[in-house]
């Protein structure tokens, strides 16, 4: 089955103007101009006066929802198929949270694997907020090495809900990270949650100034929560390494102020990216820990993020890397994933005049057409 989008502003992330692009399978076969093909069983899509981006990347999502932490009523519902086909997500990773209990690691690579079914890039990380921490086989190393859906780990750091790791068992941690991603060819990261505590970055900070561990294997989230978390992580950023920012969430700084800043102050805006912390919980605590509220974080955050930042006045291929490029260099996955350009995947956002989301195509299948999607999940 061939898909021919003619007359399209294509941005790779780059902006290379308007083009037709030719999908053939679940790749991109050719971009250029006026391309015609006499061939049989060609899908067109007419993209005049419509823009091509590369498909949402989100290393963030709670795929079998996040939550809990006011009660068994407070668990966040899993991710449905929908959810992120009408956020632009053409690529998700999935990751446990604060309830490693009620939702477990075999629960989230079986849930990833029906993602791939559906026609989306899907990964996972083992690990959750606690050490020990939950695996498949026992081993975060062996879980990265034998399991082809999972490329990293997750733990939570500096958090009222973690297991308060001593900065030895953080190093370990990342270690196991690390050569497990050697062997399997893998990104091999840690994932960090970070949470209010005022020791932040304290420890990862120490074990890379001792060249214990390479910085790209940490992988800070949640950065903008508070202004001196963000501004020790771009201190992180500007030695190297990659923070990721929880798009469109409650934070004292926007976005386009986060980015300015870590412009400004000499950081690499290359390793810098966004998620969405999609159907995991937000909750707000006193100050004896007791919950005051809690909610639910949308798929969207990410495609919001980009939004938000084309709308104050960047330019559209630079917003898009924050969830395209750039993150697919930090998965590992760039030679394949991130970008619109030939015998790449075939994940492909039209967006209309307006910049909503108009048409969405993953790994090829056309999942999304006019603002309406062309299928539905089971069970929707």
């Amino acid at each position: 089955m061939f898909t021919l989008i003619k007359n399209i502003d294509v941005y790779t992330p780059e902006s290379i103007g308007i083009n037709d692009i030719l999908i053939c399978g679940e790749k991109i076969v050719e971009i250029g101009k006026d391309l015609n093909y006499n061939l049989k069983n060609v899908y067109v899509i007419d993209g005049t006066g419509k823009s091509a981006v590369p498909g949402i990347i989100d290393q963030h999502v709670h795929v079998l929802g996040g939550g809990g932490e006011g009660g068994y009523r407070t668990r966040v519902p899993e991710v449905k198929i929908s959810d992120l086909i009408n956020a632009g997500i053409t690529t998700v990773v999935g990751l446990l949270g604060t309830d490693c209990v009620t939702r477990n690691m075999d629960s989230l690579v079986a849930k990833t694997k029906a993602l791939k079914e559906y026609g989306l890039n899907a990964y996972c990380l083992t690990g959750g907020y606690e050490h020990p921490s939950p695996t498949v086989t026992g081993s975060l190393k062996k879980d990265i090495v034998m399991i082809e859906e999972i490329i990293g780990v997750k733990l939570a750091l500096s958090d009222h809900r973690s297991s308060a790791v001593t900065i030895e068992e953080l190093s370990r941690i990342a270690l196991e990270a690390r050569v497990g991603g050697m062997l399997s060819g893998k990104a091999g990261y840690l994932k960090l949650h970070l949470g209010d505590a005022p020791a932040a970055l304290d420890f990862v900070i120490e074990i890379v100034k001792k060249n214990e561990v390479p910085i790209k294997v940490f992988r800070p989230t949640h950065v903008g929560r508070k202004k001196e978390l963000f501004y020790q992580a771009v201190e992180f950023n500007k030695m190297g390494g990659y923070i990721d920012i929880t798009a469109m969430s409650v934070d004292p700084l926007s976005l386009t102020e986060m980015v300015n800043y870590i412009k400004k102050n000499g950081g690499d805006l290359s390793k810098v990216t966004f998620t969405s912390d999609g159907n995991g919980s937000w909750s707000t605590y006193d100050s004896d820990g007791k919950l005051l509220e809690i909610g639910a974080a949308s798929c969207s955050g990410g495609f919001k993020g980009f939004l938000s930042l084309v709308k104050e006045g960047m330019s559209i291929s630079e917003a898009i890397t924050f969830v395209s490029c750039n993150v697919a260099n930090a998965l590992s996955i760039e030679k394949t994933i991130g970008y619109l350009k030939e015998n790449y995947s075939a994940d492909i956002l039209v967006l209309d005049k307006s910049l909503e989301i108009d048409a969405v195509i993953s790994r090829g299948n056309l999942m999304m057409e006019n603002k309406t999607m062309t299928f539905k999940g089971f069970f929707e």
